[in-house]
């Protein structure tokens, strides 16, 4: 009695274990699956990935020289900017003010000939007449 005990047992724990294999078996055939998959999907992604890197290195190559450049040109401005500005600046200024003084002296002249003959002067206004204190509210 106890040997067919055992020998039941023994089939039950037979049968337990290959339904555990066979279900382990088809566990790791879907991870294979998927492992697979996921390696067939990965490895163009990857590619792409790479080749989007090496054109971003290339755009930031030319933008690179291009910002040197602009540099550049940016610098030869402001040297040509302070050039003509020493070169033109001082004679410029002279002849402004001469041109300013020379405006003055002729307006003064025609004012003085306005007020001795008591003409009106073209271009000049009357001040208003002032009419008094203003007075505080409140």
């Amino acid at each position: 009695m106890a040997g067919l005990l055992v020998a039941v047992f023994w089939a039950i724990l037979v049968s337990f274990l290959a339904v555990v294999l066979v279900r382990l078996a088809q566990t790791l055939k879907a991870a294979t699956k998927l492992v697979t998959g996921v390696t067939e999907q990965a490895v163009p992604l990857l590619g792409e990935a790479s080749a989007t890197v090496r054109s971003a290195q290339s755009q930031l190559e030319r933008v690179d020289a291009i910002a040197t450049d602009v540099q550049e040109v940016t610098s030869n401005a402001s040297a040509l900017s302070s050039t003509v500005s020493t070169a033109f600046g001082g004679p410029l200024v002279k002849v402004a003010a001469f041109g300013y003084g020379v405006r003055r002296a002729l307006g003064r002249k025609k004012t003085e000939g306005a007020a001795q003959t008591g003409g009106v002067v073209v271009g000049r206004t009357v001040p208003a007449a002032r009419r008094g204190r203003k007075r505080g509210r409140g």
